[in-house]
């Protein structure tokens, strides 16, 4: 926050805002580090990472919360989400800042603004018998960013007739509509900036437009084999099953027929297989920046990505085939 020094009882606390939609009971008992971007006097900016344990939410014991086990943790996320990093009954404003600002070899008052985030300390990992599983923080949307980069990578260089595009935004997890957000100017801007630098018009772009295939790549639910009933009864998708492809007819989802037949000639050439993933029609659907990428835009676009369980916990899980299948079956659609 703005004034992010705070306390109580003889605790160094650290006042944040909640982002998104997190599961916020994963973040509780975990050891977080501290990342992001500071704006200096000069208008200037510098990264900082402290990537070792700094802050910590700590739950309330058992023995002061009988019922928890019974009626479940009730959190707030005012009172119950601050965490803490030190001991002292003298907080003082700035202490945070001017920490960071020593991690950063910066001087003192150098710093004026920050956009900062808290994240898990514990690195990625394989898991289970045959280490068939991996586990990390913010698989959703990075495998997708991953698998992108990967796949356009993999073509960089080749002969294609056309310019192939990755385009990762901000502010997902919020709604999108900020200037580096999927429903901001970013992506048409440049889009329509790359017709005219090579001598197109506006018709030309209209074409460009019309002719562009658009896959919005975002993770989305693996069957959950102790909530299985949360699921459509007849779309169970599973990990290492390949890539999912997202389907909603009240458009939560712009995946139509003819967009299906596009990803799967895609993951037919690329010998990849993929899912199905529908929402069960007694539950609401979440949705992606697919939507507002083919309304803003008049893009045919796709709605897809991997499979995954715990999503928006500190740690979520997928299986360790995924990320690859999904990388290839964009390399082969971005060949055509």
């Amino acid at each position: 926050k703005p004034l992010p020094d705070t306390g109580a009882h003889g605790w160094r606390q650290v006042a944040v805002e909640i982002y998104g939609g997190p599961l916020l009971n994963s973040w509780l008992d975990r050891d977080l580090g501290l990342a992001g971007r500071l704006t200096l006097r000069d208008g200037s900016t510098r990264l900082v990472n402290v990537d070792r344990p700094l802050l910590r939410v700590p739950q309330l014991a058992i023995h002061l919360d009988r019922s928890v086990s019974a009626e479940g943790l009730k959190l707030d996320k005012q009172r119950h989400m601050l965490p803490v990093w030190g001991l002292g009954n003298d907080v003082r404003d700035g202490d945070l800042i001017a920490f960071l600002e020593e991690t950063a070899g910066l001087g003192a008052g150098e710093v004026t603004g920050w956009d900062l985030m808290t994240h898990s300390v514990e690195p990625p990992a394989y898991l289970g018998r045959d280490r068939e599983l991996l586990a990390g923080p913010r698989m959703d949307n990075l495998l997708s960013v991953h698998a992108g980069v990967a796949a356009l990578t993999a073509v960089a260089g080749g002969d294609l007739p056309y310019i192939p595009v990755l385009a990762a935004f901000d502010h997902e997890e919020n709604g999108s509509q900020s200037d580096t957000g999927a429903d901001g100017p970013l992506l048409g801007s440049v889009l329509e900036r790359s017709v005219f630098a090579r001598g197109g018009s506006l018709e030309d772009r209209a074409r460009a437009f019309a002719g562009t295939v658009c896959l919005s790549s975002d993770t989305g639910h693996a069957v959950h084999p102790n909530y299985a009933e949360r699921h459509d009864p007849t779309h169970h998708p599973r990990v290492n099953g390949g890539p999912i492809l997202k389907v909603n007819v009240n458009n939560r989802y712009a995946t139509d027929g003819s967009g299906r037949a596009v990803f799967a000639a895609a993951c037919e050439k690329a010998d990849v297989p993929f899912q199905s993933f529908v929402s069960n029609n007694s539950m609401p659907c979440g949705t992606t920046i697919g939507p507002i990428t083919a309304a803003r835009h008049g893009i045919k676009t796709v709605d897809i990505g991997v499979a995954i369980l715990s999503m928006h916990s500190v740690r979520e899980l997928c299986g360790a085939d995924d990320p690859y299948l999904l990388a290839n079956s964009l390399v082969a659609f971005l060949e055509g």
